[in-house]
């Protein structure tokens, strides 16, 4: 009772204040950390998702659609060739329009990647969030002015959340104000899967045993590893759920046993979870990788179904110490992982598997930043009023 009292105070308190989200991760791409936050915010407030920009041969605009209630997503359009300074400044005159246009008076800044910095660090924010899940700087393709935009959010943030317990231990003497929210789970939804009894029409074709993975299949993939797991046991049958992005598909083994789906929605996975015979994480071990802290471990466990990965830092703690999840480190260690979890004590496995999972939740992360962040608003409202008051405004 006393914890939702706490709950039910911090939403009074800071519910009138709108979130403008500044994010590189299209809100209609993978539901994942900003759809699942973005979304408790919009319980009570206006969320407005600010995407990067999209070109085309029509003039600049904003373009603003409602999706789930409370939640907006404005996209700018810039004209083909337009660059530099030049698009910077049509996208801050794009980003004040939505301000203006949306009658947003007192807001949250708050950022995914530090690069829309260009645009918004004139906006007054009643507080600055960065939400830093991921080591942007190492992924592919990253611009080389990352780092410094990061060095300038951080200088700028009242609060900086990470994604894991890695890239904590990599921030934490960066800001004064870091803290670890590792990936979450809405247990109800993913143990849907546990009474999905027929396959999905893709699926229904595909023999068993089935391992799956399902996520973005990209840089952080050890495709590699993932063809000599498929070489070394053609009877298992590798289920591949998700979008390819940054490499070319013409890279990704393709042999009778491995099977690529495509995306599925975010209430799709459980159907699909569910009539796997195990998941898979066989992330490579690259500097992408060196800080990720996957969502979808508590999300397959949730799910019922054994894990196997690489000895990722933040599966190998907590998941892999705690016997929650098999951790390998080549193909052959892979197969034999997975075969332990193909003969292991169903029950036993999913028991000591809800009884991690029972005091983690996206509400429960949800209310922990904001009680966070509503401290930072009153130190920034409480700071501005000693500021007028010793200026002789009072």
């Amino acid at each position: 009772m006393g914890s939702m009292t706490k709950k039910a105070e911090i939403i009074q308190q800071s519910s009138n204040i709108d979130v403008i989200c500044f994010s590189h991760l299209r809100w209609d791409f993978v539901y994942q950390r900003p759809q699942h936050l973005m979304s408790r915010f919009a319980r009570d407030r206006r969320v407005f998702i600010f995407e990067e920009p999209q070109y085309d041969d029509g003039e600049a605009r904003l373009e603003v659609t409602p999706r789930e209630e409370n939640v907006f997503v404005a996209v700018p359009k810039l004209a083909h060739g337009i660059e530099g300074e030049a698009a910077t400044a049509k996208l801050r005159e794009l980003v004040d329009e939505l301000l203006a246009s949306n009658n947003i008076e007192r807001h949250i800044s708050w950022y995914y990647t530090p690069m829309m910095l260009e645009w918004s660090r004139h906006l007054e924010a009643v507080a600055v969030v960065y939400d830093c899940m991921d080591q942007l700087s190492a992924f592919k393709n990253a611009p080389p002015e990352l780092t410094a935009r990061e060095a300038e959010l951080l200088g700028l943030a009242d609060v900086v959340f990470t994604g894991g317990h890695s890239l904590y231990e990599a921030k934490k003497d960066e800001h004064p104000a870091v803290y670890a929210f590792p990936s979450s789970i809405d247990v109800d939804h993913f143990a849907a899967a546990l009474e999905a009894e027929s396959d999905p029409a893709d699926l229904a074709g595909v023999p068993t045993p089935r391992i799956g993975f399902v996520g973005v299949i990209d840089e952080r993939m050890d495709i590699g590893m993932l063809d000599e797991i498929a070489a070394m046991r053609p009877d298992w049958q590798l289920v591949m759920i998700g979008p390819v992005v940054k490499i070319d598909e013409s890279e990704l083994p393709r042999r009778h046993n491995i099977h690529y789906l495509g995306s599925k929605s975010y209430d799709e996975l459980p159907a699909y979870i569910g009539r796997w015979d195990a998941a898979m994480m066989p992330f490579a071990m690259n500097e992408s990788t060196r800080y990720i802290s996957p969502t979808k471990t508590p999300e397959y466990l949730a799910a019922g179904r054994p894990v196997v990965s690489t000895p990722i830092r933040d599966v190998v703690r907590p998941y892999g110490e705690k016997g929650l999840v098999e951790i390998a480190s080549t193909a052959e260690e892979f197969v034999s992982g997975i075969e332990r979890a193909l003969n292991s004590d169903i029950e036993k496995r999913r028991a000591k598997a809800d009884d991690f999972l029972s005091n983690m939740s996206w509400d429960n992360t949800f209310y922990e930043m904001l009680r966070l962040i509503d401290a930072a608003v009153a130190a920034r409202t409480n700071g501005a009023a000693k500021a007028a008051k010793g200026a002789g405004f009072s």
